[in-house]
């Protein structure tokens, strides 16, 4: 993303996130646009609700701010498509700004997600990703929800994180074919690519990231 370039601008950007250390998000309080650039003027990049699609409260993972003419701006990760992509919002759309220290990282090649909290690794396990017509999406995204309350046979395991991260081919897909990390009634198909585009984990490994991540956390797919 470039910054405007006028008079000081690029020594006034403040980074707010550093994925696997200290990043920051933040509810989002107000229905708002969020712009390509920070001014109003810019071309609009999206137009964020106050609820996901789950029914959850929206939230933004915050990257850097930018004070512009007595506004504060914020760039945040967009959870809409094309996937993977930022914007500016103004600061005063947001709640207050909470931290989180983990980063998930997932590498479709080896099968494996491995969580860092402060640069360190503490969690690993083996995933499921996409098929080759429909596959995972490689990028930067972040923890959008968290679901609970799935049948003991659902699909989706006793656990679920929502992400930003949207399929690029099941643009219709229910829900607006967002990406999840969720449980499995079918823990044979793991490690594997057996998916719409979701990553998979075990039960007992989703029950153990769920203790160790929280809504917010940065997610790195490769």
């Amino acid at each position: 993303m470039t910054i405007p370039a006028h008079p000081a601008s690029a020594a006034r950007v403040q980074r707010l996130s550093h994925p696997g250390h200290l990043s920051r998000w933040a509810y989002l309080e107000e229905a708002t646009r969020a712009y390509a650039r920070p001014t109003a003027r810019s071309k609009v990049r999206a137009h964020l609700r106050l609820t996901t699609n789950d029914g959850t409260d929206e939230l933004l993972f915050l990257e850097a701010s930018l004070r512009v003419a007595g506004r504060t701006w914020v760039r945040v990760r967009l959870p809409v498509r094309p996937t993977g992509v930022t914007g500016w919002v103004p600061e005063d759309r947001l709640g207050a700004f909470q931290e989180v220290h983990t980063h998930l990282v997932v590498n479709r090649r080896s099968l494996r997600a491995t969580l860092y909290r402060d640069g360190r690794r503490i969690f690993r396990a083996p995933v499921g990703i996409g098929k080759p017509g429909t596959p995972t999406p490689a990028g930067r995204f972040y923890v959008r929800s968290r679901l609970t309350g799935f049948g003991p046979s659902s699909m989706y395991g006793p656990l679920a994180f929502g992400t930003s991260a949207a399929s690029r081919v099941l643009t219709d897909w229910p829900g607006g074919g967002y990406i999840g990390i969720h449980g499995t009634s079918w823990p044979s198909l793991v490690p594997g690519r057996p998916s719409h585009g979701c990553i998979r984990m075990h039960n007992a490994d989703i029950l153990r990231l769920g203790r160790l991540m929280g809504v917010g956390t940065p997610v790195t797919i490769i």
